[in-house]
């Protein structure tokens, strides 16, 4: 058999998911005549793909700005900033559609294919993978991974097989509880504490029973006794609150939160910007123009009228009680229930399947501009695995796509 010509390499990447596949693609197709594998410990590629948006598959998220674009990511903002200059939503958007999958924009900025189904990108990324020539494995996890003396990589997979490989890209997904933990710090590297991100509140609190699937679209959030806020609709669980402005707190709070052990107290004001006082001059308008006219029937715009009631019944106010006979306490009480909502989060509910993880490999650690190990040469990192992401809005996604693809052009050249 004749020996590989001298610009053969063979390229491993650990983890089929959205940094795998676009790794993986973007090195074959750079490089045809290197061999590009990827492993995968499970039973099928893509599998967050597959779930997430409902089935539908966020993809991208219509910020073409690098800079705006970095500030969506509490943990690695500074990094992909950069990294956006060389790959960002509008190339996520060429690279699909030269593909042929169309993606449509929502009102809030989401990014779906057209066809609302996930399944049209996994379809994509199979077929793109397979026309590259990337050999694809399942069922296949990384039990030892060496760096040998010579520059390249041993690996010992599960079945007991031993493979070599001169560049390795470690797509793995969240580190929490992955085998592959121990490998990357005997190779030097370190990883920064692994806590969820990106979860719903459970609020054991009878202003909430009984109203699951109620929702406010535009309501401010935050966490006591100061933190930035996050806006946006929140959404009554059976649990308590969840919705895209509880998601976003999760996610730059997730530190404080799991140092709390998630007993925090928050606060929402569900009229979104609107004020204290300005509450009070428009009950005053009620009172002045309105007096005769029962409070519950003034439901204040964007609140849910069972939510409007409850919050009467917990400030101590009468379904009969006119404008002209609110008490000032009662009032004052109805303003802080409907601008200044106080609440005692008792843990947290994460999605099992859509998951978030703040940590990961430690970003000092990372050459931006290759994603390749500052630590170790020729070992590469994107997606998750690393100390990065995003709020809700396919985000996440993104910084996948850009990780993958600058690794995979640094891999193949």
């Amino acid at each position: 058999m004749p020996s590989p010509s001298p610009a053969y390499r063979k390229i491993v990447i650990i983890g089929g998911g959205a940094a795998g596949f676009f790794a993986a693609i973007t090195a074959a197709e750079t490089d045809p005549s290197s061999e590009v594998t990827v492993y995968e410990k499970g039973n099928a590629f893509l599998t967050k793909v597959k779930i997430s948006g409902g089935g539908r598959c966020n993809v991208t998220h219509a910020c073409f700005d690098p800079a705006l674009l970095s500030e969506n990511y509490p943990r690695g903002s500074r990094e992909l900033r950069g990294a956006f200059h060389h790959w960002q939503p509008q190339d996520t958007v060429a690279w699909f559609a030269e593909r042929g999958v169309e993606l449509k924009t929502e009102a809030d900025g989401r990014m779906f294919p057209v066809t609302d189904s996930s399944q049209t990108v996994i379809d994509c990324f199979l077929k793109a993978a397979r026309d590259a020539g990337v050999i694809l494995r399942t069922g296949t996890a990384i039990k030892e991974l060496r760096a040998v003396p010579n520059g390249s990589f041993s690996l010992l997979l599960n079945n007991g097989e031993s493979i070599r490989a001169d560049k390795v890209c470690i797509t793995s997904g969240s580190l929490k509880a992955s085998p592959l933990t121990s490998a990357i710090e005997s190779l030097g590297h370190r990883i920064e504490p692994l806590v969820p991100s990106l979860f719903a509140f459970n609020i054991p609190d009878k202003r909430l029973d009984g109203l699951a699937g109620l929702s406010v679209q535009e309501a401010c959030v935050k966490t006591l006794p100061k933190s930035p806020v996050q806006s946006g609709p929140v959404l009554i669980t059976h649990r308590g609150l969840s919705g895209p402005a509880i998601l976003r707190l999760s996610a730059w709070e997730a530190r404080r939160f799991a140092e709390q052990d998630y007993a925090v107290e928050i606060s929402v004001n569900w009229l979104g910007k609107t004020s204290a006082e300005e509450l009070r001059e428009t009950f005053s308008t009620h009172r002045a123009d309105s007096g005769k006219s029962l409070v519950k029937n003034k439901v204040p715009g964007g609140i849910p009228r069972r939510l409007w009631e409850r919050f009467l019944e917990s400030s101590a106010i009468p379904p009969e009680t006119q404008w002209s006979q609110l008490p000032k306490d009662r009032e004052t009480a109805l303003v802080l229930q409907l601008t200044d909502c106080r609440f005692q989060v008792q843990g947290k509910t994460t999605n099992k399947d859509e998951f978030v993880t703040c940590g990961g490999v430690r970003l000092k650690e990372i050459d931006f501009r290759s994603m390749e190990s500052r630590i170790v040469p020729g070992l590469y990192f994107a997606g998750e695995c690393l100390d990065i992401d995003g709020i809700t809005g396919g985000f996440n996604f993104q910084a996948a796509w850009t990780g993958g693809r600058i690794a995979g052009l640094a891999m193949a050249t």
